[in-house]
């Protein structure tokens, strides 16, 4: 506060002098109301770490069946191997460079076949008897399977050239058509392999959908104990493969440019 001095006129005006102590006390004053409270800082950072908290109870809620699927598919399988009809294998994933043809010659990439879950029959064009028969068993297997068997492809690795009979191609190119795809039998061998003792057209080969081999049937194999494998590993992936591929390239591609007639 400014007081006027009226003894003489034109003099500069005078400032009363300011206790030091009211100064401390002012700007203490607007320190304490200030600053927030310790308590509120505390309640606060528990409030951030409840938050955290409860975000990851969420995220491990939400993978938890995931994680598990992975853990009985890939480590806990392994081991059930005396449980299984079919012989497990060691996993060998589809080659990137295996050649791949469509029985008109158009040129299909492996990758293509990831995605779902494939039986998988290798013979030659001519398919004879034995032939019929697996790829009959192919069908079978997959229509046994029941609401799961969306999740299946059947595929017929064609080896060498040559065309299949029109009749059998019309068969299993109706719906669900088997995929047909030709390939080189020495590239072939490179990812598929028998049993010591048999021909690689002997087998049913069962293939995941990251595209690894894992499985070989027996020759000649008994239906409903190769379903109870099928419908172990179906179940044991069912948190991760959901039925279909994208994209769906296969179906079209695999059928030649005139497909035949189905037979009277």
């Amino acid at each position: 506060m400014t007081v006027p001095d009226t003894s003489s006129p034109g003099a500069p005006p005078v400032h009363p002098p300011v206790s030091p102590a009211r100064d401390a006390a002012e700007a203490l004053a607007f320190t304490v109301h200030d600053a927030p409270p310790p308590e509120r800082d505390l309640a606060d950072a528990q409030g951030r770490r409840g938050g955290r908290v409860t975000m990851l109870a969420i995220l491990a809620t939400c993978a938890a069946p995931v994680l598990l699927s992975y853990f009985l598919y890939f480590v806990v399988r392994p081991h059930l191997h005396t449980s299984n009809y079919a012989e497990l294998v060691p996993q060998r994933p589809l080659p990137d460079a295996l050649p791949l043809r469509t029985l008109d010659g158009q040129p299909v990439r492996p990758a293509a076949l990831r995605g779902q879950w494939l039986l998988v029959v290798v013979a030659p064009a001519e398919c004879g008897p034995a032939c019929e028969k697996r790829l009959y068993l192919q069908r079978q297997l997959r229509e046994m399977t029941g609401k799961e068997r969306d999740r299946i492809d059947k595929v017929w690795l064609v080896d060498g050239e040559g065309a299949p009979p029109a009749p059998l191609l019309a068969a299993i190119t109706a719906a669900p058509a088997t995929t047909v795809l030709r390939t080189d039998r020495a590239a072939l061998q490179q990812w598929l392999a028998p049993a010591a003792g048999h021909a690689l057209e002997d087998h049913l080969y069962m293939v995941d959908p990251m595209g690894n081999w894992m499985m070989r049937a027996p020759v000649d194999p008994d239906p409903k104990k190769l379903r109870k494998d099928l419908e172990r590993l179906l179940s044991a992936s069912a948190s991760w493969d959901l039925p279909g591929r994208e994209p769906s390239v296969l179906a079209p591609s695999s059928l030649p440019s005139n497909p035949p007639s189905s037979p009277r």
